[in-house]
């Protein structure tokens, strides 16, 4: 399957598709009434899904058949590689299916041309979804609700516990907000100078975790160059020139925070609520000496959902569907089984996500699942690769000491927006 954390448009940025769907000459599709009788055949695309979770998708088809005998529903699972053109192929074509698995990257450009039916007036969605969730797929510039959320995930911070108590920390008290991380961090490189807290660089979503804006109100200009964002910038580039940070961590070759925790050469990393499994497995020693928190300040959160074609010959059963797909009950399940989490707020009742047995991997799945009541997504995802590459050069250059923090937002402020322009 994929992984929730799918990156925006990694194979084609907004840009290419919005080009590519700007020639669907189709304009705003219109369907059948969602009203009407829930009958017909309706196509059903997921996103690499089988054959790995095949009986369960075939059941809980064959479950929604049962209960609506008119309705016959076809399965379409298509390859992870080349998803996205392979969506924007269908849109531009009004081949699109009657419902389809797409993140909210995915369904942006989509909803913009009208080929996507507002599922927020079939459904109560604050009713039954986390209200992150629903706003993952509402989109500036276009009322209305785009995709039912499916399965979820987000990241909650690992602490290698035996580091952050020989090194002057606690290890029962890690950081739990920025300036925590940036004071223990100091602590941690006065104690045990070959030690590292902090081995990442900022990113836009970082800002957003300081309460920065990232775009204005109607999404049409980037604003995150604001004092308080330089000014974290300055901190991390502040943390580096003291050698609170590994000298690697703008090379080439930077490992990641994730693979330095794993070999005990950082004291933290942020991670889904199953990397502790991956942790232990691929170095033993970690076992029963990593504490697990909650990501700091705001957590993030990353989607994965179900659309509804607005050209659907049959859109009362393409709706039915998708709520029957995405309901408790069935999210439980396939939660169990995939290792991700539901986005339906009854699921709290399944004591899996909410009762903690001892095991680090029920504590990270816990602290994971109460995190996404109010997680967020970081970041805007009318930003694309290349915004992404460019911010991060010049980022890398005010911690490096070459520029200020602030003359290295208002040149990406400048240069995204302008990107953003030809979107």
């Amino acid at each position: 399957m994929r992984n929730p954390r799918t990156p925006v448009l990694a194979a084609l940025g907004l840009l290419t598709a919005s080009a590519l769907l700007a020639g669907c000459s189709s304009g705003a599709a219109t369907g059948s009434d969602p009203d009407g009788e829930v009958s017909g055949t309706i196509r059903f695309q997921t996103w690499s899904l089988t054959p790995t979770y095949s009986e369960y998708l075939d059941g809980v088809i064959a479950a929604f058949e049962e209960e609506h005998p008119d309705v016959t529903v076809e399965l379409l699972d298509q390859p992870g590689d080349g998803y996205s053109e392979k969506v924007l192929s269908q849109a531009s074509t009004d081949t699109l299916p009657d419902v389809v698995n797409l993140p909210p990257d995915f369904a942006l450009p989509l909803a913009q041309q009208g080929l996507l039916y507002d599922v927020s007036q079939a459904t109560d969605l604050a009713e039954t979804y986390f209200e992150g969730s629903v706003e993952a797929y509402r989109f500036d510039g276009v009322d209305g609700v785009y995709g039912y959320p499916w399965y979820l995930g987000t990241d909650v911070n690992y602490w290698n516990a035996q580091q952050l108590d020989a090194c002057g920390l606690d290890s029962a008290n890690p950081p739990a907000t920025t300036d925590d991380l940036f004071a223990q961090a100091a602590t941690m490189a006065d104690a045990c100078p070959e030690n590292y807290l902090i081995s990442r660089v900022p990113g836009i979503g970082d800002f957003t975790l300081e309460g920065v804006d990232i775009l204005n109100e109607d999404g049409t200009e980037f604003v995150f160059n604001t004092p308080d964002a330089a000014a974290l910038v300055d901190r991390y580039a502040q943390a580096y020139a003291n050698g609170e940070m590994p000298p690697t961590v703008l090379n080439a070759d930077y490992l990641g925070n994730a693979q330095l925790f794993t070999q005990g050469k950082v004291a933290w990393t942020t991670g889904g609520a199953t990397a502790i499994d991956s942790f232990e497995e691929n170095n033993p020693s970690l076992k029963g000496n990593v504490a697990i928190t909650p990501a700091l300040n705001i957590s993030p959160l990353y989607v994965q959902g179900l659309s509804v074609s607005a050209a659907s010959e049959n859109l009362a059963a393409a709706l039915a569907f998708a709520e029957f797909v995405t309901n408790a009950e069935n999210q439980n399940a396939f939660a169990h089984i995939a290792n991700v989490f539901p986005s339906t707020q009854g699921s709290d009742a399944d004591p899996y996500f909410t009762e903690d047995d001892g095991t680090p991997s029920a504590k990270a799945r816990t602290i994971g699942f109460e995190s996404l009541k109010t997680a967020e997504v970081l970041t805007p995802y009318s930003v694309n690769g290349a915004m992404n590459d460019y911010l991060n050069q010049q980022i890398a250059l005010a911690i490096r000491g070459d520029i200020s923090g602030q003359e290295a937002l208002d040149k990406s402020v400048e240069k995204l927006n302008d990107l953003l322009a030809r979107q």
